[in-house]
């Protein structure tokens, strides 16, 4: 099937290697405002968006985030999760739903950038109390992912090895099983 948005989803890669050209804001808002549209948990956004483009905070976000790997990062959002908002809504907090939120929103930040031509790479290593410091968040926002934009540099480090490439396949387990594929040879 010959789709642009499934042809977006095989094309896009974490970029590992960024250019030290600036990102242009209207390409920030533009994958903003993408990412309001991603699904949410009972359509109630939870999640909230920080995004800088200055290059002292870029600094000091990557002095607090070891996981920050792309280098350098001309622009970064970070996804937050208003505990505030979660609890007024009456989720327990250990609920998934805002957690899987950051994920729709990651996953749509990821392929906007795709779409304007910008290199993504999310970021979940960090120290959360130093970021909602740096980026001096509300008391209920917790920076939950980092996302690293910019342009993509032409060498990027080889990805990690694997044994072989994966397809669905490998990955899907039918029930009832009525497909002999791969998956049913796994059992």
């Amino acid at each position: 099937m010959n789709d642009p948005v499934l042809d977006a989803i095989r094309r896009r890669r974490v970029t590992r290697s960024m250019t030290d050209e600036p990102v242009a804001r209207e390409q920030i808002e533009t994958i903003l405002e993408a990412a309001r549209w991603a699904p949410t948990a009972g359509n109630r956004h939870l999640q909230r968006f920080v995004a800088t483009t200055d290059p002292a905070t870029l600094r000091v976000l990557r002095m607090v985030s070891p996981g920050m790997i792309p280098r350098p990062a001309a622009a970064a959002v970070v996804v937050c999760v208003d505990r505030e908002l979660v609890a007024r809504y009456g989720f327990p907090t250990t609920a998934p739903g805002p957690w899987i939120d950051v994920g729709t929103a990651t996953a749509t930040i990821l392929l906007a950038a795709q779409a304007v031509g910008l290199g993504a790479g999310p970021v979940s290593s960090f120290s959360r109390a130093a970021v909602a410091v740096v980026l001096d968040l509300p008391g209920s926002w917790s920076p939950e992912l980092i996302i690293c934009l910019g342009h993509p540099a032409a060498d990027q480090p080889r990805p990690m090895q694997r044994p072989r490439a994966l397809g669905w396949r490998d990955l899907t387990r039918w029930v009832p099983d009525d497909d002999p594929g791969p998956a049913a040879d796994a059992r």
